[in-house]
């Protein structure tokens, strides 16, 4: 079996030569650590004298650590070690051993009180022979112990007590109205929070529709200009349209006149007699009439070429596109043959 599943006095008692003598060790060291107003080393000193014939063959250090440690499972294992192995003779030295060492300054703790019953009742002595073992030893009888949950008890041994309390209390109730105005002041603060968060969301919030309606608004600003734009590159549409319909209604008129014009001098020609020579004849496609000077042949020039340039006649009839062509002809060669000539 490992050694690691046995408690501490249950090792003590494993290594011990006397069990016994170890068990009794451990209640009365259990009685030393509860005197008042002892030192540690009085306390080992004191058990050390109690002990002396005792062959437990172990040092007092692991035994003190166990009774200041409280553990009431290595008391009950002691107290059952003590009564299954002795008679009534060794638990009732055993009890006068602890009653011993608990009143040795005189004065019983309350601790050791209610221990020294609880003793009498773990070795099964009974509370009348422990009530006359206390009496033979003090001198005086073991009266019922004090009970600390009544008032009565701090009264007595602590006057203090109720006003300490009353202390307590109301640095509790500062504590607790403190805690509750700091919760108070977080929560404003939260809510405050809360509330500047609500606002710049509303904020925000605005500012989107704000943006939103700007934007609507430049869109139908632009909406509205491109239309305009629209409505104002139709209207010079029409303008143009109209322009170049007027243009080429005075186009078709002049080449009407011009050729009512040609073709009553075209008449006038077949009726006269042709001309002497090449100049006069060149001076008759201008126009002109014999004698006239460079200056007018060149401004007769420019006229006519004005007027019966084929260009202007580009919607016209592939033929009358012709005949445009050849009067223009004859007007240059006219020209050219004079500016030469003079």
């Amino acid at each position: 079996m490992s050694i690691a599943r046995f408690s501490p006095f249950e090792l003590l008692l494993l290594k011990s030569r006397s069990q016994v003598d170890t068990a009794t060790l451990l209640l009365l060291a259990w009685v030393l650590v509860h005197r008042q107003h002892v030192s540690e080393g009085q306390r080992r000193r004191r058990l050390a004298q109690v002990t002396a014939q005792f062959r437990h063959g172990h040092e007092l250090g692991p035994v003190m650590s166990i009774a200041h440690s409280q553990d009431l499972q290595a008391i009950q294992l002691a107290a059952e070690v003590v009564r299954k192995e002795c008679g009534t003779e060794r638990c009732l030295s055993v009890i006068h051993q602890a009653i011993t060492v608990a009143t040795d300054d005189g004065e019983l703790s309350l601790a050791n009180h209610y221990i020294l019953r609880f003793l009498a009742d773990l070795l099964s002595v009974a509370p009348m022979t422990l009530n006359t073992l206390f009496k033979e030893l003090t001198g005086i009888p073991l009266t019922t112990p004090e009970d600390p949950s009544r008032d009565v008890y701090w009264q007595t041994h602590d006057p203090d007590y109720h006003a300490r309390k009353a202390r307590e209390a109301e640095a509790a109730e500062r504590q607790h109205q403190q805690a509750n105005a700091r919760a108070e002041q977080q929560q404003r603060k939260k809510q405050q929070r809360h509330q500047q968060k609500q606002q710049k969301q509303q904020e925000k919030q605005q500012r989107q529709e704000q943006a939103r309606q700007a934007r609507e608004h430049e869109q139908q600003r632009q909406r509205e200009q491109t239309r305009q734009q629209e409505q104002q590159r139709q209207q010079q549409q029409r303008e143009r349209a109209e322009r170049e319909q007027q243009r080429r209604s005075r186009q078709q008129d002049s080449y009407h006149q011009d050729s009512s014009h040609q073709e009553r001098r075209n008449r006038q020609q077949r009726a006269s007699p042709p001309p002497p020579d090449r100049t006069t004849r060149a001076l008759s496609v201008l126009g002109l009439t014999p004698g006239a000077t460079r200056i007018e042949v060149r401004h007769a020039y420019r006229r006519m070429a004005q007027l019966h340039h084929p260009d202007r006649f580009y919607s016209e009839s592939e033929h009358q596109v012709a005949l445009a062509s050849a009067r223009f002809q004859r007007i240059k060669n006219a020209y050219d043959y004079l500016m030469q000539t003079y």
